[in-house]
This record gives C-alpha cells, sequence and structure tokens, in this order.
C-alpha cells in the first residue's frame, strides 16, 4: 500500500502567559491507502491537537506533514483551504449545518463550492442522493436539520465529508454526542466507506468504536505511546476484548 499520510517530528507549542506548553512532542507515524486509523488518549493528551495539525486546520510548530509526498505545512492559506475542500473530508463530534437549508443542500453545498473535476450542479446533486441512499437516510433528503434523528444526522454529516470525494476522512470524536444505536449506525457507515476504499483517521475515546478500526495509536503527553494492531481474522467482540487489555496495560 502506498502512504497517503507521513508525520514526521510534528510538534505543536502553544503559549499562554509567556508559559509554553507543548501538546504534540515529535510524533511520528504513518497512514497508508485504505487505512482505518484511531487515535486514543487520556483528556488532554493531544488528540484532537494532533487531528487538527495533520489535517492543516492548525499549523504545526515543527516538523513535517506529508500528504500525498507534498508537505501541507509549507502550503499559504489558500492552498490549505482548496486541499482541505477537494481532498480531505472532516465529520466533528457536534454536528455543524446549516438551519436554513434542507438535508440534501447541506451535503451538497461543499461540492458547489468546488471546482474539483469540472462537474455540473445536477451531476453533484446525484452523487449526493447517490451517498444519502448508500447510507440509508434518502428518505429524509427534504427534511430540515431539526426534523432528523442525531444518527441521521451524522449519517449526512458523512455524506457531506464524502461528497467531493476526499483521499481522507477525517473524524473527530464522530459518535460521541449520539446514543449507542445511533453510535453503531454512523460506525457501520464509516466502515462501509473505508471498505470501498476511503482511508480514515478519527479520533475517538470509545474503545467500541476504535475496536473497528484496523490500527489503533494511543497518545500520552504529545507522545505516542503504543500502537495496536487489529487482527481482522477476530470477531468484533474479540477485538474490543483485546483492545481493552492492551489500553488497560498502557495506564487507560
Amino acid at each position: 500500500m502506498a502512504k497517503i499520510l507521513e508525520v514526521k517530528d510534528l510538534c505543536k507549542t502553544f503559549v499562554i502567559d509567556k508559559r509554553q506548553n507543548n501538546v504534540l512532542k515529535n510524533v511520528n507515524f504513518t497512514v497508508e491507502e485504505g487505512d482505518m486509523i484511531a487515535i486514543m488518549g487520556p483528556s488532554g493528551s493531544g488528540k484532537t491537537t494532533l487531528l487538527y495539525s495533520v489535517s492543516g486546520m492548525d499549523a504545526a510548530t515543527c516538523g513535517s506533514v506529508l500528504f500525498e509526498g507534498k508537505d501541507i505545512t509549507k502550503l499559504s492559506q489558500n492552498e490549505l483551504s482548496n486541499l482541505r475542500l477537494n481532498e480531505m473530508g472532516f465529520i466533528f463530534q457536534q454536528m455543524f449545518m446549516m438551519k436554513n437549508l434542507s438535508i440534501l443542500d447541506n451535503i451538497v453545498l461543499p461540492a458547489l463550492e468546488s471546482k474539483k473535476d469540472n462537474e455540473k450542479k445536477p451531476e453533484k446533486i446525484k452523487r449526493a442522493l447517490e451517498l444519502m441512499r448508500k447510507l440509508s437516510i434518502i428518505d429524509v433528503a427534504d427534511n430540515d436539520i431539526n426534523e432528523v434523528s442525531g444518527g441521521q444526522l451524522q449519517r449526512a454529516c458523512i455524506c457531506r465529508s464524502m461528497i467531493n470525494k476526499p483521499r481522507l476522512l477525517f473524524a473527530d470524536e464522530p459518535t460521541g454526542a449520539l446514543n449507542r444505536t445511533a453510535s453503531g449506525e454512523v460506525m457501520e457507515a464509516i466502515v462501509k466507506l473505508n471498505n470501498e476504499g476511503t482511508t480514515v483517521m478519527m479520533v475517538t475515546h470509545d474503545a467500541r468504536v476504535a475496536a473497528r478500526c484496523k490500527r489503533v495509536l494511543y497518545i500520552v503527553d504529545g507522545n505516542i505511546k503504543g500502537e495496536f494492531i487489529s487482527d481482522t481474522n477476530s470477531l468484533i467482540t474479540d477485538n474490543e476484548r483485546k483492545l481493552n487489555n492492551w489500553l488497560l496495560d498502557l495506564g487507560w
């Protein structure tokens, strides 16, 4: 498999009241095409900062982040914006949607902003409907965002994240605001996309969610302390048990 993301000696430092807070300290890892990787760790360990830094949403203090061989830490803000719009997808715990737009219109919106592939609006709407059908929310296409369940809304956010056919999907606690049933629905949708070839990197505190991933990185105090590799031949429950034991050994 080819590397889609390579992180080298990544550091992130915040200065608050003239005091330095080194949130990330020489972090190194790679993500291969088709990978599905979870970032876990205690609160304040640097999980979300890491996700934001490697996706270009926040600037690294030093180090490099190679996305398909290109160091995104060297890009201008306009270049980063275009990269995030066209080549990356984002899912957040809080499901930010435009209240004055329907579910379908919210999903299509990023595609209308993109000039990728020079597609016409009808083609973009068709792709949005195909995504909604794949994630089983086609019946709420014309609904307002307050007329659907939390699980349906998060699946709509996944559709929106995929509308520009991203090379890499980032997710920050995608199931954190959902109940267990809705969380399972959302993870099934993400796993399905991954099985179809989408590379996924997510932050989660939920071992049930992380057990569905192929790899788990454990971060403490800005350093990666270990890596768990899922056994693809094991049952999900067995993987979850093994992951929980591994996390306990690391002080989870």
